[in-house]
């Protein structure tokens, strides 16, 4: 269902996109090295060990600057930086290994970036080898990473295939070439069929492309050309994002600004893409993400297994996400650790056997049950909220919930929130109601992107 423009405006204000809870700019910030040992080793024997671990592998190098880009990158063409890099990461790893005590299961790895295939081949099957040989790998695991079109050579996808990888993301953004001279992410179509064709013969079940509106140049004319190359394409998934333009965050951005559709036209640009998404025949899976009918992602949120964390939206049941690399982020179910951004700092905090943690939370029994409610609402489109905090939900909070229902966005029954379809764009600002932490900092200034 279509959600009408007049909603579109009234709730289109910053949100979180709800990757994790709390928010990270709401972490308590409170966890010391001890306090993440002791944690990871009790996420680990409570249902890491059971079920599994999933691993988040931050590669964040690039040989150019992509200038809408939010990612923690370094821009270099000297490659020499990989050895180090990887030396570093399986430091990292080991410190886990140790913590586990016993060889993990592994239920998923991907590895994101900057530019993961920025690395060579070689570096990358020598980095994985060493992780996946060092684990029991579960026979439902998934192994994916982004790749950029350009430099994802044959060579990159027969390794990494060779290593168990069959699931692939590229990132498209616009295949118009003034938004990419804008932008400074030239990439022709040809590159990109090259791709997807080379991903299909070395056997990956699925690629993804990364789709972006609002960005400069973009108009109603330039993405009916885009998304008519993607049809011609046909990937099993689209991510179809947001851009998030925080210029003050990433001043690359400035260079564009005032090239930037307007709210009117941004909306427009988010109507015009999902329509074409779903006469295409794929599926809305939530927010920001679309997939083939048949796609694992669509099964997952039809038999109530969808779930949503760092990564976006996944198949993967593991709790346990542990994240390697300079500014990865873990999730074990009862905590959340990020790495020091900087990636010197960070090699030389791992490779002097310090932790490279600059921020983390443990969750409170609050926490937990709010992040359950957040996560329903997000992947399953609905929740029961515990009555002893759905009164601890301020009368404000409560009168938007009935505005939103009375918006068609939702359906309450007491303390019960059933996302209707023309709320599904919009989970973000209901999710914001029931966001406790976020009620009780709403005097803490806290930058957020725009829900559309």
């Amino acid at each position: 269902m279509s959600i009408s423009s007049l909603l579109i405006e009234k709730y289109n204000i910053p949100a979180p996109r709800y990757t994790s809870y709390p928010t990270v700019p709401l972490w308590e910030n409170s966890l010391n090295s001890k306090n993440w040992e002791d944690l990871v080793q009790l996420a680990f024997r409570d249902f890491g060990a059971e079920e599994g671990i999933s691993l988040y592998i931050h590669l964040p190098f690039c040989e150019s600057l992509c200038t809408y880009c939010g990612c923690t990158k370094r821009i270099t063409k000297n490659h020499s930086v990989e050895e180090s890099y990887i030396e570093a990461v399986l430091l990292e790893w080991n410190k886990y290994l140790l913590l586990f005590g016993k060889k993990p299961k592994l239920a998923g790895i991907h590895l994101g970036g900057g530019t993961p295939t920025f690395f060579s081949p070689e570096a990358l099957h020598a980095l994985l080898n060493a992780i996946i040989s060092s684990s029991e790998i579960l026979s439902n695991a998934e192994f994916s990473f982004e790749g950029h079109p350009n430099n994802t050579t044959e060579s990159h996808l027969e390794a990494l295939a060779s290593l168990g990888f069959d699931r692939v993301s590229y990132g498209i953004q616009d295949f118009d070439l003034q938004v990419q001279q804008a932008i400074h992410r030239i990439q022709p179509v040809e590159k990109v069929r090259e791709a997807t064709e080379n991903a299909q013969k070395h056997g990956y079940s699925s690629v993804n492309f990364d789709l972006i509106y609002g960005l400069p140049h973009q108009t109603i004319e330039t993405m009916k050309a885009t998304f008519e190359q993607v049809a011609k394409l046909n990937p099993d998934r689209i991510a179809f994002y947001s851009y998030a333009h925080l210029p003050s965050a990433f001043p690359a951005q400035k260079s564009f600004e005032s090239y930037l559709p307007n709210q009117d036209e941004k909306r427009a640009l988010y109507e015009f893409g999902k329509i074409i998404l779903l006469n295409l025949g794929y599926v809305d899976i939530g927010m920001d993400h679309f997939a083939k009918p048949n796609d694992p992602l669509n099964q997952a949120k039809l038999t109530g297994k969808l779930h949503r964390n760092f990564m976006g939206y996944t198949t993967l049941p593991a709790k346990m996400l542990i994240g390697l690399g300079a500014s990865s982020i873990s999730d074990i179910h009862l905590g959340y650790a990020q790495n020091e951004k900087n990636i010197s700092t960070y090699q030389e905090s791992i490779k002097n056997d310090e932790w490279a943690i600059t921020k983390g939370h443990q969750l409170t029994e609050v926490d937990l049950e709010v992040k359950n409610c957040i996560l329903d609402l997000i992947c399953r489109h609905e929740t029961v909220f515990p009555i002893f905090l759905w009164e601890k939900l301020p009368d404000q909070n409560l009168w938007n919930l009935k505005e939103m229902e009375s918006d068609g966005l939702l359906k309450m029954s007491g303390n019960r929130i059933k996302v209707t379809d023309q709320g599904i764009a919009l989970v973000r600002n209901i999710c914001m109601q029931i966001d406790l932490r976020l009620i009780e900092n709403q005097e803490k200034s806290v930058r957020f992107s725009k829900v559309i």
